[in-house]
């Protein structure tokens, strides 16, 4: 009896080590709850948490009611850091911490060492892969300016790299940022500067895109998307926005007016060709149509081994920038939007099964409504010209010091200073900080102005902006001097004269949805203040894995069932 009871122990251990190698084991947690199959993470660019409360009676069942009728709603999210911009948004939202950790400070930003702006995911040592040439810029992308992990990433570690991370957006920054660095690919469209269309990536990940994205681009499902673009139900049902016809929205050019319907296969020509797609709701339908064919062709969700799949709508983005939150062009983008998740969440009942998986979706940042808009209703609101600005300060700078050019750049609210004309003059650069900040202040726009110390560290007092913008510096990235603008003003462009823009720490670019739906979630809402760090903890816990390396957040244990 005791040897065959022995034999039985072994022949299970066998067993049991067999399919750990085969990958065909179950993940659990420390109270025995098996972990999701696949975590689904859902970013929409520049989406208002109103746009969830607004649209609320005309989204169908399946998509945006879907997750809060079966799921969590945090109700009261918010971003805890400026500047609110796309490439820190998303590094927020994967890493669990703010860009003085994380290091995306912006979009973009000035590189001292290398004396000009640079891409958060701009990686020159890399080549495009499924571009027309390797060398083709928006295809030389990695994660490599991002000094944290990403959730994916801890998830990738903790599985031994068994477990898949894919990443899929319009834009390079959305795709490539929430996957993190050990990421099995990542995709975007190759779109801006007359790109190819085509569904593209770096060397950062593969060397030759795989059978199923090189098919997907042969399928002309892209081009299918030049088409009309027309309200999906009568306009005149349009009742949560504005007028149609106003002088608040970019006209494309080759029509008259911002107004329905926009036939995007006549406009392609004089507005980027496939950029237009990226600018409409098609966009977003594009990036469904290839994220479900990533579930497919990648296997996602196929074992017990929890796969990533990041998926980010930029397309809200375009749209909201053209024509801002009050237009009958983002009203519509929403609804189509919703019925794009229905399906995305169809597909996943269908591949993964349902409560087999889970999704959380919040937003990268959000928007004020349209400058002009907003005068026109008598509520304070302006433009700043920043450009007008720089020159002002380095001629009133040359004049007080007799040399040109102490200011080298601004961008993102901030100010360098040339450290080496500076020094090299003997000047005091202590006294030329708070000498410029006094000067900024004369700006009626401009409400205060932030100075750091010696060695650029910022030292604000501890209030609620001086916490957001601490939480925002980079003491190697970041600048000399920081400025915040009055509410609902954002410096001026010729290509932000009209729709909306993004930046700041007030409520109306950081109150941002928060939803969680699927295995491992309770029915619920709060309205207890969380913050956009809290995710990546909050899947990390319900994964039973390390959290992101630089997390600052908190688990957001009262989702769980």
């Amino acid at each position: 009896m005791l040897k065959r009871f022995s034999f039985s122990i072994i022949l299970l251990f066998v067993s049991a080590i067999t399919n750990a190698q085969s990958g065909n084991y179950k993940v659990e947690t420390a109270d025995n709850q098996t972990n999701p199959k696949l975590v689904v993470g859902i970013i929409v660019d520049q989406m208002r948490f109103d746009y969830l409360t607004r649209f609320y009676n005309r989204y169908g069942e399946g998509g945006f009611k879907r997750m809060m009728r079966e799921g969590f709603n945090c109700r009261n999210n918010h971003f805890n850091y400026i500047p609110t911009k796309t490439g820190p948004g998303h590094a927020s939202v994967y890493t669990g911490t703010t860009p003085k950790y994380h290091g995306i400070i912006g979009n973009d930003w000035f590189d001292r060492s290398l004396i000009k702006n640079v891409n958060c995911v701009e990686d020159y040592e890399v080549l495009a892969i499924g571009a027309l040439n390797k060398e083709v810029n928006d295809g030389k992308r990695s994660p490599k300016r991002m000094l944290a992990t990403t959730f994916a990433d801890e998830n990738r570690l903790f599985t031994q790299m068994r477990g898949k991370t894919i990443g899929v957006s319009i834009k390079h920054r959305s795709a490539i940022l929430p996957a993190g660095h050990t990421a099995n690919g990542a995709y975007w469209l190759d779109y801006e500067h007359d790109g190819t269309g085509n569904w593209i990536t770096s060397s950062f990940y593969m060397d030759d895109l795989p059978k199923w994205v090189k098919d997907f681009n042969a399928s002309g499902r892209t081009e299918s998307y030049f088409k009309e673009w027309n309200t999906l139900y009568d306009i005149d049902t349009y009742e949560e926005s504005g007028s149609d016809l106003n002088t608040f929205e970019r006209i494309f050019k080759g029509k008259n007016t911002a107004t329905f319907p926009y036939d995007l296969r006549e406009l392609k020509n004089k507005n980027g060709n496939y950029k237009i797609i990226a600018e409409s709701p098609f966009g977003n339908s594009l990036l469904t149509d290839f994220a479900i064919e990533a579930l497919e062709a990648e296997n996602l969700g196929e074992d017990a081994i929890t796969d990533i799949l990041a998926i980010s709508f930029s397309s809200t983005d375009k749209v909201g920038h053209d024509f801002g939150p009050n237009s009958k062009e983002i009203e519509d983008t929403y609804l189509r939007l919703d019925l794009d998740l229905e399906r995305l969440f169809n597909a996943l009942d269908e591949k993964v099964g349902k409560g087999d998986y889970t999704v959380f979706l919040t937003s990268d940042h959000g928007a004020p409504n349209v400058i002009n808009y907003l005068k026109s209703e008598k509520i304070p609101a302006g433009f700043f010209d920043e450009s007008k600005m720089f020159e002002e300060m380095n001629s009133f700078l040359e004049k007080k010091y007799q040399v040109s050019d102490l200011i080298l750049s601004r961008i993102n609210s901030q100010i360098y200073l040339n450290h080496d004309k500076i020094e090299s003059n003997n000047f005091d650069l202590k006294i030329i900080k708070e000498t410029l900040s006094k000067e900024l202040l004369k700006y009626q726009l401009i409400d205060k102005v932030y100075v750091t110390s010696q060695i650029n560290q910022f030292e604000a007092s501890n209030g609620y902006l001086e916490n957001m913008l601490n939480k925002g510096h980079s003491q190697k990235r970041s600048g000399d001097l920081l400025f915040v603008y009055n509410p609902a003003v954002f410096k001026y462009t010729a290509w932000n004269a009209t729709g909306t823009d993004h930046h700041s720490g007030f409520n109306y670019d950081t109150h941002v949805p928060l939803l969680f739906f699927g295995k491992g979630i309770k029915h619920g809402e709060t309205y207890k203040k969380t913050e956009i760090t809290d995710v990546a903890p909050t899947m990390s816990a319900l994964l039973g894995i390390s959290f992101p390396n630089a997390n600052i957040g908190e688990p957001l244990d009262f989702i769980f069932e």
